[in-house]
């Protein structure tokens, strides 16, 4: 074991391998705000890779329902219960102003072992602490849709459930859709775990990807991946996972010739709850106008999945604002309530950011934003919000503008004559 610094914690942790960063990171925001649990995300993976004999049961876009739903069933609350420990390690976070540090630990400091230390510390003789899901376990990719939480566990006549109200910032009943892909993490744990090397971290964009001539089945990045994206395929007896639809980051589909495209499942995504692209890979100078770096490293609006496993994951989330924050601060770590202050009164780059989300499947790598008027003002939760109607504008890594859109949408009449009456 070496020691790596790991931003999303804090804090330096070990890592078998040194810390290596590549210059450009693959990486996604998803705004769970808007996802409306349509799958054209899931079917648009399905149907470009995991199509054949074998790959029956590989999901590796998934939208699940929390908080009763996973694929496999209950990964998250298995891997969750194994870095508890019995209550040995308490996953505690210091929050205070002598913690944080603007680029360093900007969410404080993660004080429990992460799936790579404890490991270490219960001396077991193998890289992470993880399990191999029961075969079970993958039968249902969504399982529990729709399936609220309630403070009225009975939900029978009589029981007041169907009485419940539901105002904000949390909701009495709530659910709501998580997005799951490969997170192509800093730290992979697949990588860490691979015996035979297999697994690699591409040097250009920080794809993971694994070497199907080197596989060979044993299935330990399965077992020690917290998220359980790498999946088995007995049909070959080898491993397979997210690639990153890696062949359209490398700008190789002539539909946006030569330039970097967006994921298939990043692109198809309806609500447009999706931005996909590159992060600079030294989070110490992140770029302000890369619309990732600025939501993810300067605004912090959008937060990692599960960050105290340790594997500092590059897929975000802008946490839905209606779930309790307890559970959220679990997923999500102790950043969501500032980002959800942000998110429910958002700054004018945010509102102009957020109209980008899905306006082209060609990678944005730079914003800008051209001022408007105002044309709206109120109050949200006891805080001033003005919208303006300003102009996003997204450019490629070559400088040429994609999209320019307004924060208003233009609204159509049909003329009279077109109007039909009864």
């Amino acid at each position: 074991m070496t020691l790596v610094h790991n931003w999303h914690l804090g804090r330096t942790m070990e890592y078998p391998y040194f810390e290596s960063r590549p210059e450009h990171q693959f990486a996604a925001v998803f705004n769970i705000n808007r996802c409306i649990a349509c799958q054209t995300c899931t079917m648009a993976h399905k149907s470009t890779w995991t199509y054949s004999k074998g790959q029956e049961y590989m999901w590796w876009n998934n939208v699940e329902t929390k908080p009763y739903g996973g694929y496999p069933q209950h990964w998250d609350q298995k891997i969750l219960q194994m870095l508890w420990d019995n209550g040995n390690n308490p996953m505690e976070w210091f929050t205070s102003p002598e913690e944080k540090n603007e680029t360093t630990a900007p969410y404080g400091l993660y004080n429990g072992d992460t799936i790579f230390e404890l490991a270490k510390t219960k001396g077991l003789n193998q890289v992470a602490v993880g399990y191999i899901p029961d075969d079970k376990e993958w039968r249902f990719p969504n399982i529990y849709e729709d399936t609220a939480a309630s403070e009225k566990t009975n939900y029978e006549m009589g029981s007041g459930a169907d009485k419940e109200s539901s105002e904000l910032p949390e909701h009495k009943r709530w659910f709501f859709y998580l997005q799951r892909v490969c997170n192509h993490c800093t730290y992979p744990a697949c990588l860490a775990a691979c015996p035979r090397k297999a697994i690699y971290k591409r040097k250009e964009d920080g794809i993971v990807l694994i070497d199907q001539k080197r596989c060979r089945g044993y299935r330990k990045c399965v077992e020690q991946c917290p998220y359980k994206k790498p999946m088995y395929r007995g049909e070959t007896r080898m491993s397979e996972k997210c690639i990153a639809c890696y062949p359209r980051i490398e700008g190789k589909d002539p539909v946006t010739k030569g330039r970097r495209m967006e994921a298939r499942c990043m692109a198809a995504c309806v609500g447009k709850i999706r931005m996909n692209g590159l992060l600079t890979g030294d989070y110490k100078k992140p770029d302000p106008k890369n619309p990732l770096d600025w939501l993810i490293h300067i605004h912090r609006v959008a937060l990692p999945l599960y960050p105290q496993f340790g594997t500092e994951p590059n897929i975000y989330y802008i946490p839905p604002r209606w779930a309790p924050r307890s559970y959220l601060r679990q997923m999500f770590g102790p950043g969501v309530d500032e980002a959800l202050d942000k998110y429910a009164a958002p700054s004018r780059t945010l509102m102009a950011v957020l109209a980008l989300f899905r306006a082209t499947q060609t990678v944005i790598s730079r914003f800008e934003v051209e001022e408007g008027p105002k044309i709206y003002e109120s109050e949200v939760m006891g805080k001033k919000v003005e919208v303006y109607n300003d102009t996003a504008i997204g450019f490629a890594a070559d400088g040429t503008e994609l999209v320019r859109i307004k924060i208003e949408e233009p609204t159509w009449e049909s003329d009279e004559k077109r109007m039909v009456t009864y």
